[in-house]
């Protein structure tokens, strides 16, 4: 949707070096100030501490009534995951008509993070039975974090030229892992000593949620400094009121999904990825609640096990790229994804209160983790025709949030149904079935063909 380029003129080229390296220099920190907010907030505390504050808001029969529907309080935090997506949704075509039309991407970027640092750091009130606060809070902050992560990946094309855009984007994603763990490791001290301090475990929990807002926030200044605006043919065009910007982001968007309906091979296999994806995003916001809830193990344990998933998922995708190198890409993602569906099944039997067999599964999710998103990313790059790139991964981020409420939705009727986390997470075994039976399907080599693309020897 965003950046230029998409439906338009082309990109203008990156400037000279020198200003073209500060820039992404100043583009790293964005992953950098933000990925403490998807580490923190939604793989580690807001899942577990959300839901027990709905449970002490919930009646006698353990529901909740957002809305005055009846709610089982083990299923709210699922259900508002899935509700922000979906808004994320509607979100992401307006931001993308209008950066689209003004060329202002930097100030939309600024506005979605500091709405979503704010609604973060605003976390640190979620206390007694403010349910519905925390729900509130929750959207506002993921469809920030949403919006901005697709304005921010379309600064990509603008500060890196095609030979830099693998080195740029790995180096941002490593900025995201350090910072990830590194505030992991300051929440894990001050959460395991916060009676030392004489704060209570509620209160070390706030604290940790607001230091994610606050810590987006302070961080988002590099970006919003070194990263500059470019005007593109066909901004404010003339007649587009501001009522014109949400149908001009679906026009575009219908307009791009149109003409991928040409190549059927590259929508089978984004059909595939959005289906097993969707199972991958549902395991990291919802496994810090199964092991919370199901496993009755304590936050530290919870800490401890994430921090494991983001070191072993750097190391998973260096393995599974070498794995790729010999057997091709599209065998380690499958072979990936019976690694995940085999990996969910020995967690519907871990016992409870074992956090040793908690962290194995952690290992497990950690190994398949960065190697089975690094390598669908590649596999469609290669699917996209030459001089397309932009508009392909612009319609392929507003396909994959427009599917990925799906898996927080089915977790949450699954226990809303049984009372079960066990049956819930097991339950997601079915995205990663179905996205290997459609991955399997798809002819990779012809349709790398197909999109006009060399067929590399191996895939």
């Amino acid at each position: 949707m965003t950046g230029t380029g998409v439906h338009g003129a082309p990109a203008k080229a990156p400037d000279e070096p020198a200003g073209r390296r500060r820039e992404q220099r100043g583009w790293y920190w964005y992953d950098w100030a933000n990925s403490v907010y998807s580490t923190t907030v939604l793989t580690v505390f807001l899942g577990p501490y959300l839901t027990s504050v709905a449970k002490a808001a919930a009646d006698a029969h353990g529901f909740v009534h957002p809305l005055g529907l009846p709610v089982r309080a083990g299923s709210f935090y699922a259900y508002t995951v899935s509700a922000s997506l979906l808004l994320s949704v509607v979100a992401m075509p307006l931001a993308g008509a209008l950066a689209d039309r003004t060329g202002r991407k930097k100030p939309l970027l600024g506005c979605c993070a500091y709405a979503g640092a704010a609604a973060t750091t605003g976390m640190f009130f979620l206390d007694g039975e403010r349910y519905l606060l925390g729900g509130a809070l929750l959207i506002i902050a993921n469809v920030s974090f949403v919006v901005s992560m697709m304005l921010y990946n379309s600064f990509l094309p603008q500060i890196a030229r095609p030979d830099e855009r693998d080195a740029v984007s790995s180096r941002g994603w490593a900025f995201g892992y350090a910072a990830g763990a590194l505030i992991l490791v300051a929440d894990l001290a001050l959460y395991g000593k916060h009676e030392a301090l004489g704060l209570s475990e509620g209160t070390a929990v706030r604290i940790c949620l607001a230091s994610a807002g606050l810590w987006w926030g302070a961080f988002s200044v590099i970006p919003l400094r070194r990263l500059r605006d470019r005007r593109t043919i066909g901004t404010e065009a003339p007649g587009a009121g501001p009522g014109a910007l949400p149908r001009q982001g679906w026009r575009q968007l219908r307009e791009t999904l149109r003409g991928m309906r040409r190549r059927p091979l590259t929508l089978s296999f984004l059909l595939a990825y959005l289906v097993y994806n969707d199972g991958v995003q549902t395991v990291i916001t919802q496994a810090s609640v199964y092991g919370a809830e199901e496993l009755k193990l304590d936050q530290t344990t919870l800490i401890v096990a994430v921090l494991l998933v983001q070191v072993l998922a750097a190391a998973g995708a260096l393995l599974m790229g070498r794995l790729a190198r010999r057997y091709g890409a599209q065998r380690t993602v499958l072979g990936s994804l019976v690694a995940w569906a085999l990996t969910l099944a020995a967690g519907y039997f871990l016992p409870a209160r074992a956090p040793l067999w908690f962290f194995a599964l952690a290992v497990g999710i950690g190994l398949v983790l960065g190697g089975s998103q690094a390598l669908s990313r590649s596999l469609f790059s290669h699917l996209v025709p030459r001089g397309k790139e932009a508009e392909y991964f612009s319609a392929y981020e507003i396909s994959d949030r427009g599917v990925s409420w799906l898996g927080p939705l089915v977790f949450g009727v699954a226990y809303q149904l049984t009372g079960s986390y066990r049956d819930a997470i097991v339950s997601l075994v079915a995205f990663f079935a179905v996205g290997f039976v459609l991955l399997a399907r798809v002819p990779v080599g012809r349709a790398i063909a197909a999109a006009g693309n060399p067929v590399p020897d191996r895939i």
